[in-house]
């Protein structure tokens, strides 16, 4: 989730969720769980509520986020719209018949960095959670080696071939010398 201030993207605002509760691969659930998580924090905190919500998407989209913000009281409070990719179409929950602004529009133009910049956010997150579990699923796999001792090897040493490469007496520094013992003889034999 990406926040604007007058504009301009504020890093520092984003927030980045773990689905917790929707199994599988469910686009809306998941919206709904992110929104719900998001909303029902700032309103607990009694934090800055948004101008606008923008949801990436059409309709669809659009339904459960409005279904969330009826749930907390919310709709009718924040302006919410969806901006569809295909024609790039902003649609309002009030109205069947989505807006098109001309391509050079600034406002459109706004809609489209905050969607883009959503997705790259997203994207990037993803890639680091995946890269994180590939790494970290390598070096658990050596006795005595568990996911924290792997997230930490991984930060000292850059990357599982960095920890490879890495002397038995630098891996005792950052781990013990039991556990430099159980990577040394993993790598080795897995070598021979």
């Amino acid at each position: 989730m990406v926040v604007f201030v007058d504009s301009k993207p504020r890093p520092s605002e984003y927030k980045k969720y773990h689905i917790k509760t929707v199994v599988g691969a469910d686009d809306f659930a998941s919206m709904k769980e992110v929104l719900t998580r998001r909303y029902h924090r700032l309103m607990r905190e009694d934090k800055h509520l948004p101008d606008l919500i923008v949801v990436d998407g059409g309709k669809g989209q659009l339904s459960s986020a409005v279904e969330v913000l009826q749930e907390l009281g919310l709709y009718g409070q924040i302006p919410i719209i969806g901006l569809a990719k295909r024609l790039e179409e902003i649609v309002i929950p009030t109205s069947a018949i989505p807006i098109q602004l001309p391509k050079t529009a600034s406002g459109l133009k706004l809609l489209q960095r905050i969607r883009d910049e959503a997705h790259r956010t997203a994207v990037t997150f993803h890639r680091e959670k995946r890269s994180k579990r590939t790494l970290a699923t390598e070096l658990t796999e050596i006795q005595g080696i568990g996911p924290r001792t792997a997230e930490k090897l991984i930060k000292q040493f850059g990357s599982v071939k960095g920890v490879k490469a890495a002397a038995e007496a630098e891996l005792a520094a950052a781990v013990g010398p039991q556990a430099a013992q159980h990577i040394r003889a993993y790598f080795y034999t897995s070598l021979t």
